[in-house]
């Protein structure tokens, strides 16, 4: 475990996606991005700063560490192949995300890893 709640790794996979798009990570993009009040997101960052998951450059802009890094893409990671699953079963593309981010948190790794193997196969097909 990463001593982070679900909502701990939902910050960092924000991080890592705005990140991805924008380049730099701001608070405000991120309260943005998950639809909570500036407040909120400042009171996360600064527990994430403290766990040593994020560091806050001089200009605002939110960094990522090497192991708040490796949490991101972990769960990043489950959540894109979880949704792919649950679009192979035919679950609608929008719930297929909303299910996947609930369940990101919760499996266990040996089940991820039998679903991650599972929808690879079936991209071979």
């Amino acid at each position: 475990m990463n001593g982070l709640y679900e909502s701990g790794e939902d910050y960092l996979e924000t991080i890592l996606i705005l990140k991805n798009r924008l380049g730099k990570v701001r608070s405000i993009d991120i309260a943005r991005e998950m639809e909570l009040s500036k407040p909120s997101v400042s009171r996360a960052m600064g527990i994430l700063k403290n766990k040593e998951f994020i560091t806050i450059e001089e200009d605002g802009s939110i960094v990522l560490t090497a192991e708040g890094g490796k949490i991101a893409k972990n769960i990043y990671e489950r959540h894109r192949i979880l949704t792919q699953a649950l679009m192979m079963l035919g679950v609608d593309a929008k719930t297929a995300e909303a299910d996947a981010c609930r369940v990101e948190h919760a499996i266990s790794e040996k089940t991820f890893r039998k679903i991650k193997q599972h929808v690879k196969n079936a991209k071979k097909d």
